[in-house]
């Protein structure tokens, strides 16, 4: 049986066996001054000290942790498989939401990745084209760095179309096996948009997808009331007529994929942030056992030492030993 210990001989430790050794050495010197005064034996003395060096010995002993007796421990590792499907339609930099729409959902996923660190997560971008941004990855600090890359300049804006990014993040979950061939892994698509779908294959992309048991949330960035677009040139866009665009939330496809496919539809405002209910949501779909290990452990005693050592202290409490005999 191997022996290691759970922390190293350290300046509490140290502190304790100084403050053991000072009164010690009053102990010894008030006692022996008297024992050679009365002319009495010191034996007592001695065996007042040793049990009082045995119990603090003990009590350093416990506090260091011996580690002894293995018990075996399971250790799993459970996650999800989530694609992040991101509308840069440039529409996004509207500014409704302070200071625009993309900041305020760029702040949203890294709170939310950050949440979901033993998920592997995968981003997509898209408009009225889909466009793979990161593939499934366990990379937090690849998937920020990602994240805070996003601009609506990566993308043609001609419209929204939720069927490519969902057939896309489709495509990729069902080839992926994320190490457990054989098991079907828990799968999830987050489609985040502010606008109207346009696309004509939407329908046809999420019966596919419930087919596949890969489960579908909404996200709706933006407000009713909507917000000026700022235009690469200065000031906002106009449309044909020369009027400003005013660009709203239009929460209607969103809020459809949800019920269809039996998922959950949230909103970022101005006003109000349902980030926190998406997050649970994501963590009450319960996650795949990627991989199963055991570990023989050592398991830390330091109980014992410390039982002892109580007692010990109770014996030296409670009998007294008679160092002068009258």
């Amino acid at each position: 049986m191997d022996l290691s210990w759970y922390r190293e001989f350290s300046r509490p430790e140290w502190v304790l066996v100084t403050v053991f050794g000072l009164f010690s050495l009053v102990f010894i010197a008030k006692n022996i001054f008297i024992a050679a005064t009365l002319k009495v034996n010191t034996a007592a003395i001695v065996i007042k000290l040793l049990i009082r060096s045995l119990y603090l010995s003990l009590i350093i002993l416990a506090l260091m942790g011996p580690l002894f007796g293995e018990v075996q421990k399971e250790v799993k590792a459970v996650g999800r498989d989530i694609f992040i499907c991101v509308d840069l339609s440039e529409s996004m930099n509207a500014n409704d939401i302070s200071p625009s729409r993309l900041s305020r959902l760029k702040y949203a996923l890294k709170t939310l990745s950050s949440s979901l660190k033993g998920d592997r997560i995968g981003l997509i971008i898209f408009s009225n084209e889909a466009f793979m941004q990161c593939p499934l990855t366990f990379d937090q600090g690849a998937l920020q760095l990602f994240i805070e890359t996003m601009n609506t300049d990566l993308l043609p804006s001609s419209g929204t179309d939720f069927g490519p990014p969902l057939d896309l993040a489709m495509k990729k979950l069902m080839n992926e096996d994320g190490g457990t061939p054989g098991k079907k892994l828990a799968r999830l698509i987050l489609l985040i948009s502010d606008g109207e779908d346009f696309g004509e294959e939407t329908e046809q992309a999420m019966e596919k997808v419930k087919e596949n048991g890969i489960r579908l949330l909404t996200l709706g960035i933006g407000t009713q009331a909507g917000g000026k677009i700022p235009s690469s040139q200065g000031g906002y866009l106009n449309d044909e007529e020369g009027n400003v665009v005013i660009s709203k939330l239009e929460d209607a496809s969103l809020r459809k994929l949800a019920d269809d496919t039996g998922g959950g539809y949230f909103e970022i405002t101005d006003d109000k942030s349902e980030l926190d209910a998406l997050i649970n949501s994501i963590k009450k779909f319960e996650g795949t056992v990627r991989e199963s290990r055991t570990f023989d452990v050592s398991t830390n005693k330091y109980m014992y030492p410390l039982l002892l050592a109580m007692v010990l202290i109770l014996f030296d409490l409670l009998i007294k030993i008679r160092i002068i005999r009258l």
